[in-house]
């Protein structure tokens, strides 16, 4: 059986939490594929708010199990607290939570690493959650890196020590100012490790080949967004992993014809966290409304998001490089009292018109070209089904399915899983 993939097609924070968890009564397994606890999902239902940065988001339905795959990175101690959460509420993660043994871990030394080499770089820096991903993925494609499954042999500690002792010689080499206190960072994340071993640790890709050949339906679950991946994002402002398709592929070990339906997720404007290029960013009334309706502050960092009009040109070319059979619309509520709105079509770039992604779109390479469209002022959020959707709505969905030339199947209204409106 195929299976379906569900992304982000800007850059992060587009409610893909939110859509997994409206999913999740349709598949058997939800299964997270790359990234860590730098991703921020949040689901809200039964009036209560829930974040998760590395556990998939279907982990409140209790007939679903869901996956840590191997293309993600985990901090215990991070993840230890997220459990402490869960149980906290009254669910049952033991039951349902499984972690690939071919997953890599983040070390202590990770996040101090992260910290230096970003504090390093002065106003060069690129915006990084500082939560030791990068250095872990380098650790990785380095083949020094400590996973999942390393924690069940004998002699993982001496493998943690002669790593953790070839960061701090790293720490030291970039000169900067980083206190720390190793031993006490040490002694949480081995009492995290200690935690983390009650979970079932499982050979995940034979696991998802097994569950496919017995026909269960699978979705695998995206963290960041399509325009942060490493190899196709804005470099060199991006995450540290495949963040697209292809990602999915290796980061749980599927076949690239065992690929379904990929839902792409975006937001009805666009946002950015940290540093970066954004062509469509707005720094007058427009934005701050935006910033401030949309309540945009980052799940994980709790920094603001940056704001813009909606970016088409990106947004297709995220569409191409991922295969997108379905789209899914968020917030289109926080645009509601706007008298008109912006998309932008195309790019000034270098003096040319161009309808596709060039290499570079920093700020003196790129003037956004815009159309403009009808606003509405209707409060969007108490409504139920498409039909009641203003008239100018209508017209801004069907403006962008004819430009992408992919349905949009959902709507969503609000943060609470009950508002969404399927189309």
């Amino acid at each position: 059986m195929a299976v379906d993939l569900l992304l982000g097609l800007q850059w992060g924070d587009e409610g893909k939490g939110k859509i997994v968890d409206v999913l999740t009564s349709k598949y058997d397994i939800i299964a997270r594929f790359q990234g860590g606890p730098n991703a921020g999902h949040t689901l809200v239902f039964n009036n209560k708010k829930h974040v998760l940065h590395t556990i998939p988001s279907g982990i409140f339905h209790e007939n679903t199990k869901n996956l840590v795959g191997n293309g993600v990175v985990i901090d215990p101690v991070i993840f230890k607290k997220e459990l402490n959460n869960l149980a906290s509420q009254g669910v049952n993660y033991k039951a349902s939570l499984l972690i690939s043994r071919k997953a890599h871990l983040i070390l202590p030394t990770h996040r101090l690493l992260d910290a230096a080499s970003e504090t390093a770089k002065g106003k060069a820096k690129i915006g990084s959650t500082l939560k030791g991903i990068g250095p872990t993925y380098m650790d990785k494609t380095g083949r020094n890196g400590i996973r999942v499954g390393d924690i069940e042999l004998a002699d993982w500690k001496e493998k943690y020590r002669a790593l953790a002792n070839k960061h701090e010689a790293m720490i030291a080499f970039y000169d900067v100012n980083i206190q720390y206190n190793l031993k006490e960072l040490e002694t949480e994340f081995f009492a995290a490790i200690e935690t983390l071993k009650e979970l079932s640790f499982i050979d995940s890709e034979d696991y998802i080949f097994q569950a496919q050949k017995n026909k269960k339906a699978i979705l695998a679950e995206g963290a960041q967004g399509s325009l942060l991946d490493i190899d196709f994002g804005t470099y060199p402002f991006v995450t540290s992993s495949n963040t697209t398709a292809a990602g999915a592929c290796t980061g749980l070990g599927i076949a690239p014809n065992k690929i379904g339906n990929v839902f792409g997720i975006f937001k009805a404007y666009t946002t950015r966290v940290g540093s970066g290029p954004f062509p469509t960013e707005l720094f007058d009334e427009v934005g701050e409304t935006m910033g401030r309706v949309g309540h945009e502050f980052g799940a994980t960092t709790g920094r603001r998001r940056r704001c813009g009009w909606l970016d088409l040109v990106a947004l297709k070319y995220a569409c191409q490089v991922n295969g997108v059979t379905q789209l899914m619309m968020m917030k289109g509520d926080v645009l509601s009292g706007f008298k008109s709105l912006k998309v932008c079509t195309a790019y000034k770039y270098k003096g040319d018109t161009v309808t596709h992604l060039p290499f570079n779109i920093e700020a003196h390479n790129v003037t956004p070209i815009y159309t403009e469209l009808k606003g509405w002022k209707e409060d969007l959020t108490k409504m139920e089904n498409e039909n009641q959707l203003p008239k100018e709505l209508h017209e801004y969905i069907t403006f962008l399915e004819n430009e992408l030339e992919i349905p949009i199947k959902i709507v969503s209204v609000g943060p609470d899983r009950k508002q969404t409106i399927f189309r």
